[in-house]
């Protein structure tokens, strides 16, 4: 591998965790989910191990069966201004709906992150799955938008968020108190936007931060997601079960982002994944075994019924094989549903087999530390992704992680030994975010 092109390393900080029995775990503070000092080691501790990024996800509906960590978490651009504040290089990732969110509010809390930050901002873009969030929205949302119509929403909702980001040119604002001139409003441009969904005419009142505009982030796996993803983000990562998809998937956003005339470099494809890292093989089995014997059949069902906008899975039988489920989530998590249908139909899967399967995957990155790099090189050599988000909160395997996995990919030329960057742009190695103005303005 070209020492020039490292991998991508983030951290995924979710607070109790994203399995049901996750916050009962002993070394897991019940309350993580609203436990700042949590967030902040787990940031900390990624920037020790000079990871690009820490990332929050969110979601706005919650019912009585939402996982623990979806009842009571923090909001991600507060808590993310927060961190911003206790760490000095990683980067920091909000998800904010562009199905249930405004423009210009939007660019602004982002523009605000950005700056606040010094360059180190990031937002993941995301069209909201769960059907009943238009219910926490139905003054003025009605129905939940149909799913083409989200990527749609959220094609324009991008493009207004970026012309809000470049109302001010870079050197719009020379502050100079002998003349008094604060601004220069000629390197000022409203935006002017009247399209299918959002209208705003005004101009942003944040300057541009130093690596020009947030990182963009998307996880669309949809061919409406994939298109999107294509076209706009500037990083867009998946979940998938082994390296033969993992390679399907890269190959095939590589060639979106091609066609769209962008460069290789310029659509960053990561994969999120749960490592568990041991000094020796079998104890990292059996933490694996551990983590999987907590989870019930109960809370299997209950976390596997989210993706399908909280169906009731226990009305069927657990031992006969998956439900015919008709048309159920095509309107949600649609790339997760269809994932499950077809691993289930493939594997020939009861509902039982399906739901554990989810509920505790069998993670391909496990064992020792250098098993876990020889892993990591490979799919980056082979063409499964640029890098990884690590879904690690619980006790330990973070830590392990940083401690013993990453000296290893710094001694193969895989992964930085020092920030050598102070923005996100520059540790992804993508180029300062241009002003569309500027750009006019120097083809004149």
């Amino acid at each position: 591998m070209n020492n020039e092109k490292r991998l991508v390393l983030g951290t995924m900080i979710h607070g109790a965790g994203e399995r049901r029995t996750d916050w009962r775990h002993p070394g897991i503070p019940s309350d993580a989910s609203v436990n700042f000092r949590f967030y902040k080691e787990q940031a900390i501790l990624s920037e020790k191990g000079k990871f690009d990024f820490v990332f929050v996800a969110d979601a706005l509906y919650i019912t009585e069966e939402s996982t623990p960590h979806y009842l009571n978490r923090f909001e991600p651009l507060t808590v993310l201004s927060a961190l911003a504040a206790v760490t000095d290089r990683i980067g920091l990732v909000a998800t904010l709906s562009s199905t249930y969110s405004e423009p210009y509010s939007a660019a602004r809390q982002l523009a605000s992150l950005d700056m606040i930050s010094g360059g180190r901002a990031g937002w993941n873009a995301v069209t909201t799955g769960l059907g009943g969030t238009a219910l926490n929205f139905g003054h003025r949302r009605g129905e939940h938008p149909e799913h083409r119509t989200r990527y749609r929403m959220a094609a324009e909702f991008t493009d207004v968020i970026q012309k809000l980001w470049d109302t001010w040119e870079d050197d719009a604002f020379p502050r100079d108190k002998g003349s008094g001139r604060f601004a220069d409003f000629g390197k000022m441009h409203e935006a002017r936007h009247h399209g299918e969904f959002f209208s705003v005419e005004g101009a942003l009142n944040i300057a541009r931060s130093p690596q020009g505009q947030p990182v963009i982030f998307q996880a669309g796996k949809s061919p409406a997601g994939r298109a999107f993803a294509s076209k706009t983000a500037d990083v867009v990562f998946a979940i998938d079960g082994n390296e033969r998809q993992a390679r399907q998937y890269y190959a095939d956003m590589k060639a979106r982002a091609a066609k769209e005339g962008r460069g290789p470099d310029r659509l960053l494809v990561i994969q999120g994944i749960s490592p568990i890292v041991a000094t020796t093989e079998a104890e990292a089995l059996r933490i694996q075994d551990e983590l999987a014997s907590v989870v019930t059949l109960e809370e299997a069902l209950a976390d596997l019924g989210r993706h399908f906008d909280h169906h009731d899975f226990t009305q069927y039988d657990p031992d006969a094989p998956f439900p015919d489920l008709g048309d159920l989530g095509l309107n949600g998590f649609q790339s997760d549903t269809e994932r499950i249908r077809r691993m289930a139909a493939a594997d020939r899967l009861t509902l039982r087999e399906t739901a554990m399967r989810e509920a505790a995957p069998k993670t391909p990155f496990i064992g020792t530390p250098v098993q876990v790099a020889d892993r990591i090189e490979r799919w980056v050599r082979n063409g499964a992704c640029d890098g990884f988000m690590l879904i690690a909160n619980l006790p330990g395997l973070l830590k392990n992680f940083v401690d013993l996995v990453v000296p290893i990919l710094v001694e193969r030329g895989l992964f930085r030994e020092e920030y050598e960057e102070e923005t996100l742009r520059g540790h992804l190695g993508l180029a300062f975010k241009e002003n569309r103005h500027a750009e006019r303005e120097q083809v004149k």
